[in-house]
């Protein structure tokens, strides 16, 4: 996949690429990341890319010569590409999502917005796709740009250690995943649970369903209305419950 920013500061960029996962994928030619910056494309004297809004207002708008430019050209050099734009007002970002770009293997260019947004211009005629990474408001796209490629990019196959690591994590079933103990065996009083030392690994991984689910009725249950349960998670909780009611008779 190619990874193309379209940025004001492409040096924020810059230093997320050069890390972590990122960087690994990038190394073994898996993806290829790219932050352009949108002043190159300016023909202004000083080159600017915002402007007072029209009908009045506070803040600034991105002008729309230099956004259209600078996407025109990375059409140019790759026709196929997705241009997205990182807005509060797109679409809610998620694990689904992320998926569907990696086994499209979509390549993206990235806008990131900046001060009151962009020209609305360049909304309806050069944006395919508008994405939000949350309900909250960030000074600008570069952030959120970040969050959709390592979201990505840990999803194509070879970029993580383990073959199975992505098919594991979090929100993959619609569940919060199950905690997780390393070594010391005991860490300020907390002992790790002893079903984890086992050896059995039927055990261990009943334990480990049981602690997700739990964890998510308590920590995320949004999710499981989303995705309901099936009779073995069910009954799971239907034993979780008698263990409360039974703990609260005894008190």
């Amino acid at each position: 996949m190619n990874f193309v920013v379209l940025t004001i500061f492409p040096e924020m960029l810059d230093v997320f690429f050069r890390h972590g996962i990122v960087r690994r994928a990038v190394e073994s030619g898996r993806i290829s990341c790219r932050a352009v910056d949108i002043r190159s494309f300016s023909k202004g004297r000083h080159k600017e890319v915002d402007d007072r809004p029209y009908g009045g207002g506070s803040g600034m708008v991105m002008k729309p010569e230099p956004l259209a430019a600078a996407i025109r050209a990375q059409r140019a050099e790759n026709p196929s590409a997705r241009t997205v734009l990182l807005t509060p007002q797109g679409r809610p970002f998620c694990q689904d999502m992320a998926e569907a770009m990696a086994d499209e293997a979509w390549d993206l260019v990235l806008v990131c917005g900046r001060y009151e947004g962009i020209d609305e211009r360049i909304c309806s005629s050069f944006i395919d796709d508008e994405i939000s990474v949350g309900d909250y408001v960030l000074t600008g796209g570069e952030v959120a740009s970040m969050i959709v490629i390592d979201a990505v990019t840990r999803l194509i196959p070879g970029v993580l250690g383990g073959e199975d690591s992505a098919e594991k994590e979090s929100f993959r079933d619609g569940r919060v995943e199950h905690a997780h103990y390393t070594r010391p065996r005991m860490f300020e009083g907390q002992e790790v649970p002893g079903v984890l030392l086992s050896g059995n690994h039927a055990d261990i991984e009943r334990w480990r369903l049981e602690d997700s689910l739990i964890r998510t009725v308590l920590k995320r249950p949004d999710l499981l209305e989303k995705t309901g349960l099936n009779n073995q998670e069910k009954e799971i909780l239907r034993q979780w419950c008698r263990k409360i009611e039974a703990i609260i008779s005894s008190t």
